[in-house]
């Protein structure tokens, strides 16, 4: 028997699967690692402490394996990794979620990046984080060799090789992504040569092979094909097969993206979600809000000092739904597509004496459900079905809500690990097990349930999203001053 490893780098944890050639999780492990927050709004970690986690995790896993072929990564995307002409690391990662770079955003704009990339400026992506650092901290800036993202970073310590794939370079806003190449107007914005920038690749591709002190240290066969890997909603549209065009796939992680696969590059009417590559070698439009489960985490674990979520959901009965009087603006870390603010924070609205425990965690759930649909209306694309998968998919309360405010059916893959399951696919790809991505799909994603809409409680949900839209507008200007 031949297995494969995929790997999800997340913002929390490294989750680590070993899957066989018909798709079967043989094992998993994690390893979670703590995420710092040097001032309000700022995001960072240090990439030692995913090398170790990954290292501890690969032994962990693969302990009495024999017959492994190849290993992948998906991973957090936009991170900023630099490394200096020793490849040390310079400085923690600035993480995706980190909202400290609004002055530089706003200068690539007007600068209008998009006729160059594809794409407007967010504060989460790379370029703008590059821009920060050369006027906040030149001598960082002055010191980089090595330009990467978190899975490549990973990459490079196993196979020695400065590589990226499509789907991730896509988020640094340094892509000409319609073209698959490196944009020089964007160098030459940011101030780096593309010597700095790691060689692209499409997500199946082997970079490199295992290099033998690594492989030695966790016992691994040296040259083990390494794949490019993808970002990891990219990773994770794969494992829930969503990689053909008039697909879509919405995940409920520490953010919530909707992802939708295209055969050929478009961006969407208002150019407010991201245009990217996608792993399977086309591409996609992507919408993602910045706090999707971690909402839910955060409301239950820091407010109610509660960690039984489902006991918090309990009490909400099928008569609330639709009903509730309390809204909830998720913007805890700013809020990226379709509004792009980093002034933007959390709001409860509507609270009344009669308010209680369980109108708050179904507000924070509804508008969740809310601002994905958001990212849904201004793509422009009527979806007719979606995947769904993520930490938050778990809750069947919440697949009720999400579907119904989608009003449209919602699939649950029979395998919810999406970014390293969708990793593994690719690095069976890479390594001859099947001849594409599609075809992969084809044979090894299932699904186990399909959430069907109910047309009174949609109604009931449309009305309230048209109160739910109303409010951020009404609220901008406020954001602003109290920053």
């Amino acid at each position: 028997m031949h297995y494969y490893i995929g790997a999800d780098l997340g913002t929390s944890a490294l989750k680590l699967l070993l899957v066989d050639t018909k798709g079967q999780i043989c094992r998993s492990v994690s390893r979670s690692y703590p995420v710092s927050y040097p001032r309000p709004g700022w995001s960072e970690q240090e990439p030692a402490h995913w090398w170790g986690a990954f290292t501890e995790g690969i032994r962990e896993l693969t302990a009495g394996i024999f017959g492994i072929r190849g290993l992948a990564l998906g991973g957090q995307m936009h991170g900023l990794v630099i490394l200096d002409d020793e490849d040390q690391v310079i400085r923690p990662a600035i993480l995706w979620n980190d909202g400290r770079t609004q002055k530089e955003t706003d200068l690539l704009n007007q600068q209008q990046v998009s006729a160059h990339t594809g794409n407007i400026a967010f504060a989460g992506l790379t370029a703008p984080k590059l821009l920060w650092l050369k006027a906040n901290e030149p001598e960082s800036f002055e010191k980089i060799s090595k330009i990467m993202l978190p899975k490549d970073y990973i990459n490079y310590r196993l196979t020695g090789v400065h590589a990226t794939d499509y789907s991730d370079a896509s988020g640094m806003l340094l892509l000409d992504v319609k073209n698959k190449c490196w944009s020089p107007k964007m160098l030459e914005f940011c101030g780096i040569s593309e010597e700095q920038l790691p060689r692209l690749y499409e997500s199946y591709q082997p970079i490199g092979g295992l290099l033998p002190e690594i492989a030695a240290q966790l016992n691994l066969p040296a040259g083990l094909p390494v794949m490019a890997g993808a970002g990891d909603n990219a990773a994770a549209a794969v494992g829930t097969g969503t990689v053909t065009e008039g697909g879509c796939n919405i995940s409920l992680g520490t953010s919530g993206t909707v992802f939708i696969p295209s055969d050929a590059f478009s961006v969407d009417p208002f150019n407010a979600l991201h245009a990217f590559c996608h792993a399977n070698g086309g591409y996609h439009l992507m919408g993602c809000i910045l706090s999707a489960a971690s909402c839910n985490k955060w409301f239950c674990e820091e407010i109610l000092k509660t960690d039984d979520y489902a006991a918090e959901q309990a009490p909400i009965t099928e008569e609330q739904l639709g009903n509730n009087h309390v809204f909830f603006l998720p913007y805890l870390m700013g809020e990226r597509s379709p509004i792009n603010d980093t002034d933007a924070r959390g709001v409860f609205l509507g609270m009344r004496m009669d308010t209680t425990r369980s109108h708050l965690v179904q507000a924070v759930l509804e508008g969740v459900a809310f601002a994905i649909r958001d990212n849904l209306e201004i793509s422009g694309i009527s979806i007719q079905s979606s995947s769904l998968c993520g930490g938050g998919a778990r809750s069947e309360l919440w697949q009720k809500i999400l579907c119904n405010v989608l009003g449209i059916p919602l699939r649950l893959p029979q395998t919810e690990e999406g970014p390293g399951y969708g990793a593994a696919m690719l690095a069976m790809v890479g390594c001859g097990e099947y001849p594409d991505v599609h075809r992969c799909a084809e044979a090894l994603v299932q699904t186990k349930a399909t959430i069907l809409p109910d047309s009174a409680l949609t109604a009931r949900y449309e009305a309230q999203y048209q109160k739910f839209r109303k409010l951020y507008p009404s609220m901008k200007e406020l954001f602003k001053k109290i920053q």
